[in-house]
């Protein structure tokens, strides 16, 4: 059986971390029928849009993408394409896994979270307000939380817990300030945590608290469910506790396309240079895997993985050691193989 799925390379270090992703992902023996296509500023190179709408069509048709990180510009310039590839497909929750691959200040770290990835202050309703002469004297960016998005993601985040044999999923908000928009999450949190009594323990939790909690007690958690913009940010602190946004995959999944990515930036800085760390793109490659329901391919690439960067002491230089992006990549296939 082959599998067709859409190839995102990505803009600046993303090309060479796919490269060795690809090459260990067929090393588990599987057959896949790679559609490349273009976004981001390598599209804007070629003088397409940001988004084109081949790799749109690619996406639709094929139902499932793998995408390396894509730059956004700060400031003016085009919107966030993975923001925008979200909405397109509507790609409701955005699942976050943390695992401790090697020792670090905390190990044994095993948490997910599971993101609203649509709505929130990531919504796109904004606007600058004119006083006197300056017509951008005063920002507006507007929370929308719907009853609907609140229920399908924090569905999500229960069955996610249940198929995976977990036990907690803990409910981050901001109720005691944003009364409505947090509001609404947290009561539908607390109403669809009643229909898994008995199954799944739940908490609910101030976000500033979740925070300082994550940083004390990090043993407490096991899946955490929130809304865009808090997980966004509490995602990254989870990811610095087992040694960065190198070791942390990300999937954006919808009732009908599943997108998985390494949430890194594009590090223009280090890109042709070959020191990049792929583990982010080959754990987002597992996650995609598993969405196939090839659990065994899955297993065994993430176990390679991880016994080259804990057993064997390969590592690029940003966990402290000397291997080249394509020597991590030959370590991998070398287990595969």
């Amino acid at each position: 059986m082959s599998y067709d799925v859409t190839l995102i390379p990505g803009d600046g270090i993303g090309p060479e971390i796919t490269e060795q992703t690809v090459r260990a992902v067929e090393a588990t023996g599987l057959k896949f029928a790679w559609d490349v296509q273009m976004a981001g500023m390598t599209a804007v190179a070629a003088g397409l849009d940001p988004l084109p709408a081949a790799t749109l069509e690619s996406i639709r048709a094929r139902k499932v993408a793998l995408k390396g990180p894509l730059t956004t510009p700060v400031g003016d310039g085009y919107r966030s394409v993975n923001v925008a590839l979200r909405k397109e497909f509507d790609l409701y929750a955005n699942v976050r896994p943390a695992v401790t691959i090697f020792p670090g200040r905390f190990d044994g770290i095993d948490i997910v979270m599971v993101r609203e990835n649509v709505e929130g202050l990531y919504s796109g309703v904004e606007h600058f307000i004119r006083v006197g002469d300056d017509p951008r004297a005063v920002g507006v960016s507007q929370a929308i939380v719907t009853r609907y998005a609140c229920e399908r993601v924090i569905r999500y985040a229960f069955e996610y817990a249940t198929r995976h044999r977990r036990t907690k999923v803990s409910i981050v908000h901001k109720a005691n300030i944003l009364k409505m928009a947090s509001g609404l999450f947290l009561e539908v949190g607390r109403a669809i945590a009643k229909e898994y009594a008995g199954r799944i323990e739940c908490n609910d939790l101030i976000v500033d608290n979740c925070a300082m909690q994550l940083v004390l007690r990090p043993e407490k958690f096991d899946v955490i469910v929130t809304t865009n913009l808090f997980g966004d940010i509490l995602s990254d602190e989870i990811a610095g506790l087992v040694g960065g946004l190198g070791l942390t995959p990300g999937g954006n999944i919808g009732a009908s396309v599943a997108l998985f990515e390494a949430v890194h930036g594009s590090a223009p800085d280090i890109a042709g240079k070959g020191v990049a760390n792929p583990s982010a793109q080959m754990l987002a490659a597992v996650m995609m895997l598993d969405h196939l329901g090839e659990l065994a391919a899955a297993g065994r690439l993430r176990r390679a993985l991880v016994a080259t960067i804990r057993d064997a002491g390969i590592r690029t230089r940003d966990l402290g050691g000397t291997a080249s992006t394509r020597e991590f990549g030959d370590a991998i296939v070398a287990r595969l193989s």
